[in-house]
């Protein structure tokens, strides 16, 4: 394939990627999600996911049919990549993509769940090796030697099967020889301190090139010490260049020229054979000792090869096990055609969160909610947790999608074509309806098992005709086989709903002692949430600045009914300034 046959590579961004890695490694880049080369190629981070998003998860992301729905697959993806142990890991976790195939997402989960067990098993100090073997890993820019080096401290922190049974049975002596081969083989050649003779051949040899350089120099500090004449001069430079470099005073001798005119000619002769000399010591030597050096990583090869591939997976299942065991993620069954989950946990809200029960559709959680129902309609109060709830819904729907566990104590989940998650938008106009029908009625109406996920239509456009418009989804959800859960206030409002569909509500309680509203976010299935304006209006009362505004408060009080605020507001303690 041509760079610019990739979704979303135009011709400015192909021409980057040709330029900085020309187009067979640029091609072999995205074909193995290689997010970090395509960055230092110069394309940025978000791009770059984007396009292997694509090109690696080919119709997956056609799972997303509505913004919304992206939104929630980006932010489960960039939470999770918070838990990587290495940068490359977190890259991995970005491009994770929804896998049609039932196969490839069973695969993914059991090894997930896996790595997550063996994570959850180990104590505090084997966490801290492992964690530091792999920021050396991603210090060292994921060498080999890097690699190498991440699989022994895995195996001396006794890490053995699952996870990282590609690691058992490597020997372990040969991988550190080859790690240490690894080590002194550079682009350059041999590095310093991977061989005492090398070393000390190189250090002769810079020695007397530095004595070439300061030849005169040479000549004036011999002739300082009195000599007088070309023997004793001669001598006393062999004497003198033996002690500077550490070479034997026969050594030097051997390279002195005979018949040399004068004594800068003895003096350069000298030095310039002896460089000439030592530095084909070091090559000779330094062939030497790479060979040998070589014939270690050879010997280990297919242990440092089964390293080097180890390593990367191993980062990437532990950076997902991190992300399941901090948040107790579970696995999912699947379902034939529906959505359950018990005690589902939503993992954008911040602090403690009140799971939740809920389900649409045939499932097998029993009498936990009710069954083969296609369509829920979900009322009740404001700030109820309604569009919390199908949030939820949509993360756990899309972690399933991916072969990841799910935030809940059980989940089934059906397999889904399209997920239509369309939040509540304050806006007001002919736009806005427009463009929203546009938006979730395709999916609704094409081929394939389609999740309807719906906040608020009363929200863009009058009450009446909201009404009318959710009835007409309602009912086009059912006929076309499709699941839905749609949040209103307009319950009253609507027509006798099909026989597939039902109505469920959530419902505020009172007042905390500190005046918040509380509220059960359980839905009470098969009943109409109310609307608690008597908790709202308690709250204004009793937080009235002066008698004025308490009066006010206190007339809507009475509409609303004043008995019902006053025994929510004998309810709770507070204090009047």
């Amino acid at each position: 394939m041509r760079l610019e046959d990739y979704w979303g590579i135009g011709p400015k961004t192909a021409a980057t990627l040709r330029e900085a890695l020309g187009e067979e490694r640029a091609v072999a880049a995205i074909e193995s999600a290689d997010v970090r080369a395509l960055v230092d190629a110069g394309v940025t981070r978000g791009r770059a996911t984007r396009v292997l998003r694509r090109a690696n998860g080919g119709g997956g992301m056609d799972l997303f049919a509505t913004k919304d729905a992206r939104e929630v697959y980006d932010r489960l993806l960039s939470l999770a990549a918070e838990f990587a142990v290495t940068d490359h890991a977190a890259d991995r976790v970005r491009v994770l993509t929804p896998l049609p195939d039932e196969a490839e997402r069973a695969a993914r989960l059991d090894d997930v769940l896996e790595a997550r067990d063996a994570w959850a098993g180990l104590d505090d100090d084997a966490r801290a090796a492992v964690l530091a073997a792999f920021d050396r890993y991603d210090e060292a820019g994921g060498t080999d030697r890097a690699a190498v080096e991440t699989a022994l401290a895995l195996r001396a922190a006794g890490l053995r099967g699952g996870t990282f049974a590609a690691l058992d049975g490597v020997d372990e002596d040969a991988l550190a020889g080859a790690a240490d081969a690894l080590g002194a083989l550079t682009d350059e050649g041999v590095a310093a301190g991977a061989d005492e003779e090398l070393d000390r051949l190189r250090e002769r040899r810079d020695a007397v090139e530095a004595l070439a350089d300061s030849a005169f120099d040479v000549i004036d500090t011999v002739r300082e010490r009195g000599v007088r004449d070309a023997d004793a001069f001669e001598s006393a430079v062999v004497e003198y260049v033996a002690d500077e470099t550490d070479l034997t005073r026969g050594r030097v001798r051997s390279a002195s020229p005979d018949g040399a005119v004068d004594s800068a000619d003895f003096v350069s002769g000298t030095l310039r054979e002896l460089s000439s000399a030592l530095d084909a010591d070091v090559t000779e030597r330094e062939e030497t000792v790479r060979a040998e050096l070589e014939a270690a990583v050879e010997a280990a090869g297919d242990d440092v090869e089964r390293a080097v591939e180890a390593a990367g997976d191993i980062a990437f299942l532990l950076s997902l096990a991190r992300f399941a065991v901090e948040y107790d993620l579970t696995r999912p069954d699947p379902a034939d055609d529906g959505i359950a989950v018990r005690e589902a946990r939503n993992l954008f809200v911040d602090g403690e969160v009140q799971p939740v029960t809920y389900a649409v559709g045939a499932h097998p959680l029993g009498d936990a909610a009710p069954s083969d129902d296609r369509v829920a309609v979900l009322t009740g109060a404001n700030s109820g947790g309604k569009t919390t709830l199908l949030e939820t819904l949509a993360a756990v729907v899309v972690l399933a999608s991916m072969g990841l566990p799910v935030p809940a104590e059980e989940a089934a989940v059906g397999g889904f074509d399209a997920v239509v998650f369309h939040r509540r938008h304050a806006s007001f106009n002919a736009g806005v309806l427009e463009s929203t029908l546009k938006s979730i009625v395709p999916p609704l109406s094409g081929e394939g098992r389609t999740l309807m996920l719906v906040d608020e239509f009363e929200a863009i456009t009058e009450p009446g005709r909201a009404a009318d418009l959710l009835n007409g989804l309602v009912e086009l959800t059912v006929e076309r086989g499709a699941l839905g859960v749609y949040v209103t206030h307009l319950a009253d409002d609507l027509s006798p709903l099909p026989d597939a569909a039902r109505i469920d509500g959530i419902f505020a309680e009172g007042l905390t002692e500190g005046l918040e509203l509380e509220v059960d976010y359980q839905p009470r299935f098969g009943t109409v949430g109310r609307s608690t304006p008597e908790f709202i209006v308690s709250r204004l009362v009793a937080n009235a600045g002066d008698r004025a505004e308490r009066a006010g408060f206190e007339r809507l009080a009475a509409a609303v009914g004043e008995e019902a605020v006053q025994r929510t507001l004998s309810d709770v303690e507070w204090t009047e300034e």
